[in-house]
Parts: structure tokens; sequence; C-alpha cells
């Protein structure tokens, strides 16, 4: 089994490619949580779902969230009738939030609700959130604090930050199953996804650090130079008081990763890291750069 600590785009092109060389039933991947939000009354939790329909054959790969073909009658009538609903949620898309807000009410717990969601569009692979308790990461501005999706969806990253933050009614702890899936793990596989909002925050859920020293991990750097390859982890890297690059990305990661991954046209230089095409806009990058990392593993 191998793991994969991931967030909604850049670590799910990277999981398309590992599924080249495993089956999905050996692939277990830990979704961030931090950016989950109660939109029009349901649950959107957008980095397990672009995972859920990755492997579920039905995400739309042309904007990498969402399901392909979807339409948008109902959030078209929402804003005609004045409300205010800032990301575009497609029709079939919010069943699932409307199924999964409701499950949560009953009482279940997010893993739970999750895997039958799995169950449901017939994943293979082991989807897990990384807490089953809400997370939250909070962008200040000068004028008020904003949801991280408001800040990115709504206002397009565009607005001044001044702080972020992580907060949270109870300390996030990792669920039992996340811990078993990194101890049992033959490898861990931290992704390409934004450090502050999407790595950080599984990495800081209690258990998680101790769970990865005793199990190889390789750390796949986001950024080229002082620029992500997408979204918007350099202007949340610096908010944080980093500079947006592969060596503050190996700072962070350094206690937990055995290899650290960067590619081979960062001008950026990191002691002992290993260089490889990451760029995965063409096709069969994706499946080149998993099978080196699936190696570098195999052999530690």
């Amino acid at each position: 089994m191998i793991t994969f600590l991931s967030g909604g785009t850049g670590t799910p092109k990277l999981i398309r490619g590992a599924r080249y060389h495993l089956p999905d039933e050996e692939i277990c991947v830990v979704g961030n949580t931090a950016e989950d939000v109660w939109i029009s009354g349901n649950f959107l939790s957008p980095d397990i779902d672009t995972l859920i329909y990755l492997f579920s054959g039905s995400l739309d790969t042309t904007t990498w969230w969402g399901l392909t073909g979807d339409t948008f009658h109902t959030h078209e009538e929402i804003v005609r009738l004045g409300g205010d609903e800032y990301v575009t949620i497609g029709d079939r898309d919010r069943a699932f939030h409307i199924l999964r807000g409701d499950l949560l009410r009953r009482g279940m717990r997010l893993t739970e609700v999750t895997a039958q969601l799995c169950a449901s569009l017939g994943v293979r692979a082991r989807i897990l959130p990384m807490a089953d308790t809400a997370v939250t990461t909070v962008i200040r501005t000068a004028e008020r604090e904003i949801h991280f999706q408001e800040f990115w969806v709504r206002y397009r990253g565009a607005l001044p930050i001044e702080g972020v933050e992580r907060r949270w009614s109870t300390p996030p702890f990792a669920t039992p199953e996340v811990l078993s899936a990194l101890q049992s793990a033959e490898g861990v596989i931290i992704g390409p996804s934004n450090p502050v909002t999407s790595i950080l925050p599984i990495l800081e859920c209690e258990g998680i650090k101790e769970a990865l020293m005793d199990v190889p991990v390789a750390a796949v750097s986001p950024f080229i130079g002082d620029a992500p390859v997408s979204g918007p982890a350099g202007i949340l890297m610096r908010a944080l008081g980093y500079s947006p690059d592969s060596h503050s990305t190996w700072n962070l990661y350094r206690d937990v990763t055995d290899f650290f991954i960067q590619d081979i046209r960062d001008p950026v230089d990191v002691p002992g890291a290993i260089r490889m095409d990451t760029l995965m806009n063409s096709q069969g990058v994706d499946s080149a750069l998993a099978g080196a990392i699936l190696s570098l593993i195999a052999g530690k």
C-alpha cells in the first residue's frame, strides 16, 4: 500500500500517474479538509471530492474540480434569486454536498461519510479525510477575516494578506484510519499541493508526524523558481514569512521527509534534493514521475 498526502490539484495529477503502476486497491490517500465549508446549507469538501471523482473516472480534468459534463442550473437560479453562492457548484456535484451534509447532521463521522460516497461510485482506492473534526483555514486581510475558499474563489486571491491561520473548536487529531494507513504503508508520498493550505493542515493533525517517522516518505515541491506550478501557494507562503520556493518547502517538510524532489528546471538549490520532471501538463509526465518516486521508495 502506498499512501499519499493530498490537496486538490497538484497531488491528484501525480496520483493519476501512480494508477499506471499500482491497482487502485493499493492506493490510499489522506485528503486535506481545512478547505471544507458549508455553502447553501450543504457541506463542500473540495479536496476529498476531487479525489473521489478522480478514482471514479468522473473528474473534470480540464479544471481539476467538479464532474465532467455537469450542469449548473441550480447555482444559476440561486444567484438569480439573490443568493450569495460564490462557488460555482454543479448540479450533480451538489448532490454529493447535500448527502454529505445530511449524513453529518445525523451524526456520522466524516470518515464514514466519505467511505459511503466512495462506495456509491465504485471507488476501490481508500480515501480518508485527515480528521473528523472541523478545521478551517482563515485568511486575514486588512479589513476582515475570510474563509480560504472565499479568498480564492470570490476574490481570485487578489486581496492583500496579513496572515493565514488555522481555526478549530477541537484540536485536530488524525483519525485511527489515517494513522493505520500511514503506519502500514510501504511508503508515503507528499504530493505537489499547496504547502500552506493543503499539506501543512494534514501534518498539523496530532499523530501524523510521529506516524511518518517509521515509513519512507518522499515529498514533491510544487514550486519552480519562486512561482508555484498552479494556485496561490506563492502568496500564502509569503504571508507566513517564507520565500515561495522549493527550499522553503523542504524546510517545512524536512523533519518527516527521506526524499525531496524538485523540478529539473528549478533554479533554486536544495541540498540533497532529487531532480525530476514534475511539470505534469503533458501526457506521460505524471506516470513517469510517479514511477520514479515509487522506485525511490522501494529502494529505501
